[in-house]
């Protein structure tokens, strides 16, 4: 089982790999630099990187499900208590895990959607 910690390590290692294209290295885009981008995208460059950057989202997303799936496994297996209140951490956890995979298959289709446009505008 891989930790918190190690997995956020291990994210973070992925992130700052040099090489790595524009969209996959300004990660840290603000919403309002994300609409300007999706603004002014008019060219097949423009819309592969908005592609890269969605699909790098999606990535992160996934391996995000995927700690939590982890997690809600390992809470999953405690022994509760009759009386106990909720939300219960497992439940958390299941939530959490649902809202990855969510976000993780709007970021798919964002990606795809770019793809697409990428192509038509290539030709």
């Amino acid at each position: 089982m891989i930790s918190k910690r190690n997995f956020l390590l291990t994210l973070a290692a992925l992130v700052l790999v040099p090489g790595v294209s524009r969209a996959q290295s300004s990660q840290t885009l603000s919403r309002a630099e994300l609409h300007k981008m999706i603004a002014a995208a008019h060219s097949p460059e423009q819309y592969h990187e908005l592609a890269s950057y969605f699909r790098w989202r999606q990535e992160v997303l996934q391996e995000e499900a995927h700690a939590e799936l982890i997690e809600w496994d390992r809470r999953s297996q405690i022994a509760w208590s009759i009386a106990e209140k909720y939300p219960r951490p497992v439940d958390s956890s299941r939530n959490r895990y649902e809202y990855f995979r969510y976000e993780e298959q709007q970021m798919s289709q964002k990606a795809a959607y770019y793809e697409r446009l990428s192509e038509i505008a290539a030709r």
